[in-house]
């Protein structure tokens, strides 16, 4: 287990029979990215890593983006969420979910509020995720 202030190394599986992550809440990136809010809940994504980052965001009436290298899959548990990569757009509701896969931009942005969990796919080369856009809806 860690504190809620301390970053997780990349190292997603433990080898033992049961890996546990203790509740954190949800926090401001920085004052630059206002409405949205994260937590990760088995790692933060730094550096590289084989296995999968999973994590909690909000959206509240805000737009995201950014290119990732890695796939990255949404699964909406509130709200509505629309996604936009490479010129295809799709709209999620409650029980949807999408994957924006490698190499290309991913724009995400809630018109109202969207709550959802991500999953990175894994990233071995350690590629940093970059072009980073964040707007008020």
């Amino acid at each position: 287990m860690t504190d809620a202030g301390t970053i997780q190394s990349p190292a997603v599986t433990t080898g033992n029979a049961i890996d546990f992550w203790a509740s954190k809440p949800l926090e401001a990136l920085g004052d630059e990215y206002g409405r949205l809010r994260c937590r990760f809940i088995n790692s933060h994504p730094v550096g590289s890593w084989d296995d999968f980052v999973l994590s909690e965001w909000t959206l509240n009436s805000c737009s995201w983006e950014d290119f990732h290298p890695h796939s990255e899959t949404a699964f909406v548990l509130e709200g509505e969420l629309h996604i936009e990569s490479q010129g295809t757009t799709v709209v999620l509701r409650p029980g949807d979910s999408a994957r924006v896969n490698p190499g290309g931009v991913g724009r995400y942005w809630a018109p109202v509020y969207a709550r959802m969990i991500t999953i990175y796919g894994p990233n071995p080369e350690g590629l940093e995720s970059h072009s980073f856009k964040y707007s008020e809806v």
